[in-house]
C-alpha cells in the first residue's frame, strides 16, 4: 500500500534522512524504531506532507505522490497521528472528530458508530472540550479523528508517550483489530519497545537518518533489534 524509496530530507543545510526506504502492507504493522533524533518523526512528516523531502519517491496504492502537501497526502489516503496528538483544545470531542470530514464527500459527513465502539470513552465525553481530556483520552481522540477520514495508511507517532498503562493496552487492542481487518497499512513509530515488538509485522530501524535494519518479524530476533536500536 505504501512504498518509500531512497528518501532524503533536509532542515535547511542539515540532512536528516539519507536514502530511507520502507514498505507498509495492508493488514500489517511496520514499526519504525530507533533512539531519539534519528529521523523517525521526520520520516512520518515527509510521508504525511508535513515537511518537504529533498529526494526519493513515495508511492501510495501504486500511485506516485509528487511532494504532496499535507492536504494532498490526506486526500490521497494518508492519515497522520502526530506526536503530541494536536487535538483542538477549544473544540468538543464531537467537533474534533468532525474535522476528519475534510477528506470525505458531504454525503459521508457523519461519525460512524464504529468509532465509539473502538473508543467508548469518546462517546461518554463527546460534549467535553478536547483540552479538558486526559493525555490518554486525547490520544484516543487523535487516532479516532484520523480513522474518520477512512485512510489507506495510518501513521502513528509515539502513541504511548505519556499515557497510563491501561490506555496503552486499549490502543494496542485497537491497532490489533485494525490489522486483523486488513483494510489499512499501519506505520508505527514507537519508543516503548515491548509495545512495538508485540504488534509489528515488519521492523525498520533507523540510526542517524539511515536504515540499519529492515526485516519481517519472523526473520529477526528481539536481541538483534535491540542491538540495532542501541547503536
Amino acid at each position: 500500500m505504501l512504498k518509500v524509496d531512497d528518501l532524503t530530507l533536509h532542515y535547511s543545510a542539515s540532512q536528516i534522512l539519507w536514502g530511507v526506504s520502507l514498505e507498509a502492507r495492508l493488514g500489517a504493522v511496520t514499526a519504525v524504531m530507533g533512539t531519539n533524533g534519528v529521523g523517525k518523526t521526520s520520516l512520518l512528516r515527509a510521508i504525511a506532507g508535513r515537511h518537504p523531502y529533498s529526494g526519493g519517491t513515495i508511492t501510495l496504492d501504486g500511485q506516485a505522490l509528487d511532494h504532496p502537501t499535507a492536504a494532498q497526502a490526506a486526500k490521497a489516503g494518508i492519515a497522520y497521528v502526530p506526536q503530541g496528538r494536536e487535538v483542538f483544545p477549544l473544540l468538543t470531542v464531537t467537533e474534533n472528530l468532525q474535522t476528519g470530514f475534510a477528506c470525505l464527500p458531504r454525503s459521508e459527513h457523519k461519525i460512524p458508530p464504529r468509532i465509539y465502539e473502538l473508543f467508548p470513552v469518546l462517546e461518554q465525553m463527546k460534549n467535553r472540550r478536547g483540552g479538558d481530556l486526559s493525555g490518554g483520552q486525547q490520544q484516543q481522540l487523535a487516532i479516532a479523528r484520523a480513522l474518520i477520514a477512512q485512510p489507506k495508511v495510518l501513521l502513528l507517532d509515539e502513541p504511548t508517550e505519556g499515557i497510563q498503562p491501561n490506555i496503552i493496552k486499549q490502543i494496542g487492542k485497537v491497532i490489533e483489530l485494525l490489522r486483523e481487518e486488513g483494510k489499512i497499512a499501519i506505520v508505527l513509530v514507537e519508543q516503548y519497545f515491548d509495545f512495538a515488538y508485540g504488534l509489528a509485522d515488519e521492523f525498520c530501524v533507523l540510526n542517524r537518518g539511515e536504515v540499519v535494519l529492515s526485516k519481517p518479524s519472523n526473520a529477526v530476533t528481539k536481541q538483534e533489534i535491540l542491538e540495532r536500536v542501541s547503536i
